[in-house]
């Protein structure tokens, strides 16, 4: 039987950013921040406990991330992206900055401003380092232990490179515990140990369990599923002719006709001709 996926946006929002999910939300929050030497988190408020529609939920432009408020005010929003579709450092970053404007009051003072932390679950390689949970701040170039403010903190979780680990440590690390959970493509042995372990994870697999007996939920399911997958097709179109017009660029600075360009690359002869006095 085929498993559902907890990392379909829309599932990981019913599992963990729901009222009722504070526990295996708190326990995730900390397995993750916890990994970078942070003090455990005691309390969490989740944020916008929303009802969603069909309408929402096929909207491309929709974010379905959990949103919550810890126990110093810190706002954190971690949300999934299964799929690369470019520029994903600058979209957390807008997505990051938007929160932090909107968290001062009308009148309020920047003193007020909280903590916003950013924690994005990917599919992808887009960090080009070795470990698969990277954390950033506002470092200053050369003097590395300085820290401008603690107000932007941004993590990246890549689930390619977390499957990549030749020596897991689920018995003593939380995070990966709980990656393996989260992966699709855990063994059946291994998902029942994590599960078995873990007291927030087997409540997060209750819930799971749970919601995806609802019909309604699973049509969001399914309609999430297809979305990721047009999302797919479409960032693969897109880097197929951007490829195509690299090329085109390269034979141009090497003087080939546009014709020839034009049977090379299958691109169209206008939109050649627009590249010739780029090269």
């Amino acid at each position: 039987m085929e498993r559902f996926n907890p990392l379909n946006d829309y599932l990981f929002l019913k599992i963990m950013g729901e009222e009722g999910d504070e526990e295996q939300c708190l326990a995730f929050l900390n397995a993750v921040l916890g990994s970078k030497r942070r003090q455990p988190v005691k309390l969490v408020k989740i944020l916008e406990n929303r009802t969603f529609t069909a309408d929402v939920i096929g909207d491309k432009s929709s974010i379905l991330d959990v949103r919550v408020e810890t126990d110093s005010r810190e706002k954190v929003d971690i949300e999934v992206q299964l799929k690369d579709l470019y520029d994903m450092e600058k979209r957390t970053l807008y997505y990051w900055g938007r929160e932090f404007a909107k968290s001062i009051p009308e009148g309020g003072e920047y003193k007020d401003l909280p903590k916003v932390i950013n924690i994005n679950i990917v599919n992808f390689d887009n960090i080009k380092l070795d470990e698969f949970h990277t954390c950033f701040h506002l470092w200053e170039d050369d003097h590395h232990e300085y820290l401008l403010t603690d107000v932007l903190e941004i993590h990246f979780i890549s689930m390619v490179k977390y499957r990549k680990l030749k020596t897991g440590d689920v018995a003593h690390n939380h995070l990966e515990r709980w990656l393996a959970f989260l992966d699709v493509h855990t063994p059946e042995e291994t998902l029942r140990e994590v599960i078995k372990m873990d007291g927030a994870i087997s409540k997060a697999n209750e819930r799971l369990n749970l919601v995806t007996q609802d019909e309604e939920v699973l049509r969001h399911y399914q309609i999430r599923q297809e979305m990721a997958k047009m999302d797919w097709n479409s960032a693969l179109n897109g880097a197929i002719e951007r490829n195509k017009i690299e090329i085109a660029r390269n034979l141009l600075r090497k003087g080939l006709s546009t014709d020839l360009i034009h049977e090379t690359t299958g691109l169209d002869i206008e939109t050649i001709q627009t590249l010739v006095g780029q090269v």
